[in-house]
């Protein structure tokens, strides 16, 4: 029995950090910002959480006219991971406002009694999801964050031997840097438009709030994809 119960404590105690890293790990993960909303994201809400203690849990911050969108928002005072895969928006006592869990990556779901389904996702990917592919058809600029334009080009919707990427046409008299670059396809991958070369190279851009599109990461010299 003590050779049990001494084996039973020594599984406990290697189990333990294992668990706990896991919980940091999706904590870790879940720092930024989301947008949560209802299933058809008729109402939705923008929401940073973030790795700061509070006496409630974890600091979350809410955009004005959560309370107006989704209107439980307004009891929300904090957030926190229980278990391995459980993120709780919760209230100052610490109790659950509302959870969800993982379903695909960068999304979670979770019901409110008599409510329905919401959804909690990345929200550059949401941001994503809001401009369809058809809404990307059309003629584009490579603009520097001056203002200065070296490219442009024309994504459209011709497939190429692979599923959801299509052909883009660069436009003459562009600047070295993209004409050597030379991208022959586009797509919208996990919220990020890329750009990807014959030789397989990927330029990545991130939605921001000007209807625009970011490279990322940032350069000193930020590249932007404006539309013509």
């Amino acid at each position: 029995m003590l050779r049990v119960f001494a084996a039973t404590v020594i599984a406990t105690l290697f189990c333990a950090p294992s668990f706990a890293q896991d919980t940091r790990s999706l904590t870790n993960d879940m720092i930024g910002q989301w947008e949560l909303s209802t299933a058809g994201r008729d109402k939705t809400c923008v929401v940073t959480l973030k790795g700061d203690t509070t006496p409630q849990g974890l600091k979350i911050e809410l955009d004005k006219g959560c309370g107006d969108a989704l209107p439980f928002t307004k009891n929300i005072a904090a957030w926190s991971v229980k278990g391995l895969d459980i993120v709780r928006l919760q209230d100052a006592k610490g109790q659950p406002v509302i959870d969800v869990t993982e379903v695909e990556s960068g999304i979670f779901e979770g019901q409110r009694p008599n409510e329905g389904v919401y959804l909690l996702q990345n929200l550059a990917a949401a941001r994503a999801l809001s401009k369809s592919t058809d809404q990307l058809i059309g003629d584009w600029s490579l603009v520097r964050d001056s203002g200065k334009t070296i490219c442009g080009l024309t994504l459209t919707n011709t497939e190429t031997d692979k599923p959801d990427n299509f052909a883009v046409y660069l436009k003459p008299r562009c600047d070295p840097l993209v004409a050597t670059f030379a991208p022959s396809i586009w797509r919208i991958e996990r919220g990020e438009l890329l750009l990807q070369s014959a030789k397989g190279e990927i330029w990545r851009f991130e939605a921001d709030d000007n209807a625009q599109w970011r490279k990322i990461p940032e350069s000193a010299d930020p590249l932007i994809l404006v539309r013509q």
